[in-house]
């Protein structure tokens, strides 16, 4: 009979050790380098609020674009998404006009959570979102306006 972790079974990940790997791949830096992220503020004992940037994507009106976002995670976070905001104006499908939320009803992968996505999936997908044939052409506001 062999230990370890039989049955299917997973070890699930306490929210500061998780906030902690997502630290230090925001810090390193993601893929090709058009999205990252990281704490707000370094005295946060409860890691709760980030900001994100986003470069626009090529072939978009979003593209050259640096979008700043605010994401907050809350105690129950990964369970539960953080709540996303644009800090910079966008217009987007599934981001509120007025507030620059972006709505979980309108964005998928906040709608239909799971565990194990990161806010680099996030901000990833939303960049995914912004090449998408109903956000490419969308007349934006002036750069360097914000919310």
């Amino acid at each position: 009979m062999s230990a370890g972790n039989s049955g299917g079974s997973s070890v699930v990940v306490p929210r500061n050790f998780r906030l902690l790997e997502e630290l230090e791949r925001g810090e390193k830096g993601i893929g090709d380098g058009t999205v990252s992220y990281g704490m707000e503020d370094a005295d946060d004992i409860y890691m709760r609020s980030w900001t994100g940037t986003i470069i626009g994507p090529h072939n978009s009106v979003h593209e050259g674009r640096i979008y700043q976002l605010k994401l907050f995670c809350d105690k129950d976070y990964p369970d539960k998404p953080p709540s996303v905001r644009f800090h910079s104006r966008i217009n987007m499908t599934c981001v509120n006009h007025d507030t620059g939320v972006v709505e979980s009803k309108k964005f998928s992968m906040l709608s239909n959570w799971q565990r194990e996505y990161t806010m680099e999936h996030i901000l990833t997908q939303l960049k995914k979102e912004m090449a998408a044939p109903q956000n490419r052409k969308l007349v934006q506001p002036p750069e360097g306006t914000f919310f």
